[in-house]
């Protein structure tokens, strides 16, 4: 209802004549309303809602044209002033269920839902020292304007607090002079706005648990995405004058050629705060609209992840562990960046180390760091590739390895010969499932009687967004997401009884519907069959169907389970694995 329907309804007239007069009711819905109250009991406003007459805020602003006072609609008090807000505690906020909307000259505009509370509008001029002006505001608007801005403004508070605190270092010219600090590196006064804007973008990335931030320039606009549980989402878009600023500002912290905008770059730099230690990979590439600039957020604290909590299912992890305690052999984990493969591979490590073991890995970067390991990052600048470490690690009567990541067929061929003589090695490796993670060892020039020999256990893993507990809801899918599902008649059997849920969408979310996320996993096993499939040189499909018909789980069927089991939804199953055809 639009306050201007009201301007020739009298004030101080019943509410029920009020709605009438606006054209909110019909005279028939309010004698059977007030048929209802006689019975009930209930006020009018909550019975014209209750049998769908009037929405809330049709009844609230009638009440507030009633009482000759002002309504401030739910979409208004989403923009109220911050600094008015600051001013009430949350907590009494909460408690007496109102929110200031303005401030102007020593009048605080606070919305109310009853706003004849004497006792609270005496607390409130106490609390604020300002003239209140009490005004009429929804429950369900003032509520929804608690959560939002009085989180906004922790998150606002949270990230100031992180800048002042924020120190970024970056690697000296020379290795042996170590980390140089470039927190105020050339800012100059004019440059202030432009080093606050990057710490603002990186401080809030890291709040917010990005792993990387995408800053591009478009047409009118500075695009700013932070990746948030594998998905991109738009933060901010500062003016398109600030780029150049931008550009140059993370050039110069990362200690890249500034006036080079023509080839791509690649550098990197440390952030250190009272909590947190993280490393940023910076890659710059030079695009038709300008530079492209993209972040990787490497948090380096402690690893404190085991294997029951990445996502397993109890018999994928009896498989897991029965290979990873093993005296020899090869584990490969196989999937795309950002899967969560180093993170397994931690997990592994973390399981199974002892004083008795000699453990060492060889990384580019290290991403975590953990105490009773050797860990070792490649430095190609200077001559320290994976090959060139491992070559030196054999010297250092190591048990079990970890490497980074398998690249060429030099760093294969040293691994698979290591894990051929008496040691176990965990390593990761680019590919789409656990049958390809074979051929492609094949592709880089392994022999195919070697890959068979060394492998143990090959497993392909992508991580789901796990739904949003705050605001996680039951209902039923439409007929396009089910015919994209595209259930076998045996899955369509098994999985017919199933609930469907999926979240709504609210503040703990950033109203994604998901929160956090879980690992799938497709675990192949090399034993006899498949083992001789592979000295043979067997296709991928060729092993896949042997595989499956020995029981293998695909990433697709792992997936289901997790739609099953109420932790994800069936558009991520969607958007994260292939159907298998046949």
């Amino acid at each position: 209802m639009q306050m201007e329907a009201l301007k020739d309804v009298p004030t101080f007239a019943k509410l029920g004549e009020i709605l009438v007069g606006a054209g909110v009711i019909t005279e028939e819905q309010l004698k059977k309303t007030l048929a209802e109250q006689k019975y009930s009991g209930e006020k009018i406003g909550d019975l014209f809602i209750k049998l769908g007459y009037a929405v809330e805020e049709q009844v609230y602003a009638g009440l507030a044209h009633q009482m000759n006072m002002e309504f401030i609609d739910n979409e208004k008090l989403l923009e109220a002033s911050e600094d008015a807000v600051r001013l009430i505690p949350e907590a009494f906020a909460r408690e007496n269920t109102l929110i200031a909307s303005a401030l102007e000259n020593g009048n605080l505009m606070v919305a109310m839902v009853d706003p004849d509370d004497i006792i609270a509008i005496d607390n409130l001029q106490k609390l604020t020292d300002q003239k209140i002006i009490p005004a009429l505001g929804t429950p369900t608007g003032i509520a929804i304007a608690i959560e939002k801005l009085y989180v906004r403004i922790r998150k606002d508070t949270e990230v100031r607090d992180v800048i002042d605190d924020l120190q970024i270092f970056a690697e000296a010219d020379d290795e042996e002079d170590g980390m140089v600090d470039m927190t105020k590196a050339d800012a100059t006064l004019d440059d202030a706005p432009v080093v606050k804007l990057v710490n603002l973008i990186i401080a809030d990335a890291m709040k917010e648990r990005a792993t990387d931030i995408h800053i591009e320039y478009q047409d009118d606009y500075v695009s700013v995405r932070y990746r948030i549980d594998g998905v991109l989402q738009e933060v901010m878009t500062p003016p398109h004058s600030s780029h150049p600023g931008i550009v140059s500002r993370i050039k110069i912290i990362s200690r890249l050629n500034i006036a080079e905008k023509r080839l791509p770059q690649d550098g990197r730099f440390g952030i250190k705060t009272t909590e947190r230690e993280v490393d940023v990979r910076v890659s710059i590439l030079p695009t038709v609209n300008g530079e492209k600039i993209v972040l990787r957020l490497l948090d380096k604290s402690s690893f404190s992840r085991s294997l029951t909590q990445l996502g397993f299912e109890q018999d994928m992890l009896m498989i897991f562990k029965r290979n990873i305690i093993q005296p020899y052999g090869m584990i490969v984990v196989s999937g795309p960046t950002g899967s969560g493969k180093s993170t397994t591979l931690y997990a592994s490590l973390s399981d199974i180390k002892s004083i008795e073991d000699n453990i060492t890995t060889v990384e580019d970067p290290v991403e975590y760091h953990s105490n009773g390991i050797n860990q070792v990052q490649v430095k190609p600048k200077i001559g320290l590739t994976f090959s060139t470490a491992l070559r030196h690690i054999l010297r250092q009567d190591p048990d079990k390895l970890l490497i980074g990541e398998i690249r060429d067929g030099e760093t294969a061929d040293i691994a698979i010969k290591f894990s051929l003589t008496g040691h176990i090695v965990f390593t990761t490796l680019h590919a789409n499932d656990a049958p390809s993670t074979i051929t492609r060892f094949i592709d880089i020039g392994v022999p195919p009687f070697l890959v068979g020999s060394c492998l143990l256990l090959v497993m392909a893993q992508r991580l789901v967004r796990k739904i949003c507990p705050k605001c996680k809801q039951e209902y039923e899918p439409d007929e396009y997401e089910m015919q994209a599902l595209n259930l076998s008649d045996d899955e369509k059997e098994r999985y017919k009884d199933i609930k469907y849920y999926r979240g709504k969408g609210c503040v703990y979310c950033r109203n994604t519907g998901y929160y956090d996320r879980t690992g799938i996993f497709e675990l192949l096993e090399i034993k006899g069959p498949i083992r001789r499939l592979i000295f043979d040189n067997a296709n991928q499909e060729e092993i896949r169907d042997e595989a499956i018909k020995r029981g293998m789980v695909t990433l697709r069927e792992a997936a289901l389970r997790k739609i099953a089991a109420g932790v994800t939804t069936l558009r991520e199953v969607l958007r994260v694995t292939v159907q298998e055809y046949e």
